[in-house]
């Protein structure tokens, strides 16, 4: 599945993918990746400073992650211009949820929060139940 959110011209797509090979659920160990596509097709350059995610689990527990920049980089989007990576997330049940958001500065140095969709993650043997 893929989700997608736009901010003020700012474009979020994610797809997460189940990594089976690196998750062990007799431990309690799943294992996503999550491939992000960030696009500017606003009319001004930006620069990706800090990223926040939220990861909830099934059991309920969430863990906030916050940090400079994305894989080790802060990205500057000229308007037109994209910039792409993978990471990885481990959590502890079959079933979670992420969301959060890139802190955005302008050129004009002001900063906005660009909402990253929030997506789930579910190994393929969860069952969805409806209560």
């Amino acid at each position: 599945m893929v989700y997608s959110e736009t901010t003020r011209s700012i474009v979020i797509t994610v797809s997460p993918t189940f990594i089976a090979n690196e998750s062990f659920p007799n431990t309690g160990h799943y294992t996503w990746s999550y491939h992000i596509e960030i696009q500017n097709e606003g009319k001004e350059r930006v620069q990706l400073i800090n990223r926040y995610w939220n990861v909830a689990d099934a059991n309920g527990q969430v863990n906030e992650v916050r940090g400079e920049g994305v894989v080790g980089v802060q990205p500057v989007l000229n308007p037109g211009e994209g910039f792409e990576y993978t990471s990885f997330v481990p959590i502890p049940t079959p079933f979670g949820m992420m969301s959060g958001t890139y802190e955005m500065l302008r050129t004009d140095g002001t900063m906005f929060n660009a909402v990253i969709p929030a997506f789930s993650l579910e190994s393929p043997d969860f069952q969805a139940s409806l209560n």
